[in-house]
């Protein structure tokens, strides 16, 4: 099933500090293909609320789109999309694009063996150096405009464990971002391990805004193989 209306949405989840303004690059060039697209705001991007509430809003939109769905996790996006596939019933893939695929106890900071307890309130400022983290291969223009947009993240979010993890159900593919240098390559490889297929890009985090082209192919790909 190829057509516009018979494949499945595309949702897409961003990582922390983000905001879905990071997409429009990519849903740009997937409108013009065709796919139908959807990008929220997670709510611990400049508030004070954690993982799970980022879960109940991706799950929230899940159940207002008609039809199958496949989303696409970036970065900590992964956490909470992980969390709400898990309770969600209309998802056919989960996309974890440079992303967190953790498993039920697990949480961000535990990944890194770092305390998991933060006092409830505090922020996880932006990253010194962003555009040499996020954006090392986008135009500079763009990383400076992406970096200007970047707002504090929650970091509660960061030390919230999961309680279930839609994977171990749903399908799941990874993309690894070769040049990445806020979460390596190596890293990465070890994640992808929990997911049924690999695919990589040579970009660095961000490669909705740096390829977004060769991204909404390889999604367009993966879609379709899903919609199968």
């Amino acid at each position: 099933m190829t057509d516009g209306v018979s494949r499945p949405t595309l949702l897409l989840v961003h990582g922390a500090w983000h905001g879905a303004w990071c997409w429009e690059k990519l849903t740009s060039v997937l409108h013009a293909d065709g796919w139908r697209t959807r990008a929220i705001d997670l709510p611990s991007a400049g508030g004070r609320t954690g993982m799970q509430d980022d879960a109940q809003a991706v799950l929230r939109e899940l159940e207002i789109i008609d039809g199958p769905v496949v989303v696409v996790a970036h970065s900590y996006g992964g956490i909470p999309v992980t969390q709400a596939v898990a309770e969600a019933g209309n998802v056919s893939r989960i996309v974890y694009l440079a992303s967190f695929q953790l498993d039920v106890g697990e949480s961000l900071l535990g990944f890194y063996g770092a305390p998991v307890s933060p006092k409830r309130g505090d922020f996880e400022a932006v990253p010194d150096d962003p555009i040499a983290l996020f954006y090392g291969d986008v135009p500079r223009s763009e990383a400076e405009e992406a970096a200007e947009r970047l707002v504090p993240q929650s970091a509660r979010s960061f030390s919230d464990v999961l309680t279930g993890a839609g994977w171990h159900t749903v399908p799941s593919t990874y993309i690894v971002c070769e040049d990445d240098q806020a979460l390596p390559a190596q890293s990465q490889q070890l994640l992808a391990s929990r997911s049924g297929a690999v695919h990589r890009v040579e970009s660095s985090h961000s490669p909705f805004m740096s390829k977004p082209e060769e991204l909404a192919a390889l999604l367009a790909k993966i879609a379709l193989e899903s919609d199968a």
